[in-house]
């Protein structure tokens, strides 16, 4: 079980953009200084989050800036911008359990319902978390350094 990092480097990305907004021009080269990582995963992960309604990007060198109210964005607006888990759900079940054994012919049946229900219980909590909660915590950090 893994959520891609595509969640955490856009969720970075969105801190930042809100940090330095004021302060520089905020370009996918920029961006991807601070996560320290290609500007073409930076553009890619800006797709994903334009296509979402989350963020503006203007071409060239122009920026990026975050389209909604900070406290309107969810870490599961995110999780679901970034298509960060696959379709069959955030666990991967191993491909093909002994089906002559009594436990590996009723495995699937018996994990997935409380596997979905653990999904779940992630997801709804990650709608409790908003960008503008994860930029106040920044900024606590920021100010102890």
């Amino acid at each position: 079980m893994q959520i891609s990092s595509r969640f955490t480097i856009a969720v970075h990305v969105l801190v930042c953009i809100e940090t330095f907004k004021n302060d520089h021009k905020v370009t996918s080269d920029f961006l991807a200084s601070s996560v320290n990582v290609n500007p073409v995963i930076i553009r890619r992960l800006l797709q994903q989050l334009k296509k979402a309604g989350i963020v503006s990007v203007t071409r060239g060198s122009g920026g990026t800036a975050i389209e909604k109210p900070l406290n309107e964005i969810t870490l599961f607006d995110i999780y679901n911008a970034v298509e960060c888990v696959e379709n069959d759900g955030l666990f991967h079940f191993h491909e093909n359990p002994n089906a002559l054994c009594p436990i590996g012919k009723n495995i699937h049946s018996i994990l997935d319902v409380r596997l979905e229900q653990i999904q779940k219980a992630m997801e709804q909590e990650m709608k409790s978390i908003t960008i503008q909660d994860i930029v106040n915590d920044s900024k606590k950090m920021i100010t102890l350094v």
